[in-house]
């Protein structure tokens, strides 16, 4: 029992690295009910799908990540896929990545026109960058796909 009790105690105090912001967590339901949630027909889940963005898109560089665009014809909406490579570190750190970029883009979906697939490869200065910085990247590259 007390390796149960010292993993739990552990991992709660990680939780509020995730963002390092205080913020207001809202339920799921609350969130979809709000128009905020990020649902899995807006992500790029499929290996094929990810190639096919390498292979067609263009690339754009930032402090923060690369992100691969490529127009899709014909698509209602835009789409985006997240990946994380084994250099960035554990999972955990991984994942943790993932989470910070995947909130930042969803607080900015409505702002990228539809018809856009976009994969996105963060590096690891991700995790030091303020959550408000990360935000500005991610609305310039939004930006740039609206002028493309």
């Amino acid at each position: 029992m007390r390796f149960y009790r010292a993993v739990g105690q552990r991992a709660a105090g990680n939780s509020p690295l995730a963002t390092k912001e205080l913020s207001v967590k809202r339920s799921k339901q609350e969130a979809s009910r709000l128009g905020q949630s990020f649902p899995k027909h807006f992500r790029i889940l499929r290996s094929s799908e990810f190639r096919r963005v390498y292979q067609e898109g263009f690339r754009f560089s930032s402090p923060f990540f690369s992100a691969f665009c490529r127009r899709a014809a014909g698509q209602d909406g835009s789409r985006i896929g997240f990946t994380a490579p084994r250099a960035l570190g554990k999972a955990v750190v991984r994942n943790r990545i993932k989470r910070r970029i995947r909130e930042a883009v969803r607080l900015h979906l409505s702002k990228l026109p539809p018809g856009w697939e976009i994969v996105l490869n963060p590096r690891r200065t991700v995790l030091d960058a303020e959550f408000a910085q990360l935000e500005l990247e991610i609305e310039r590259l939004f930006s740039r796909c609206k002028a493309s």
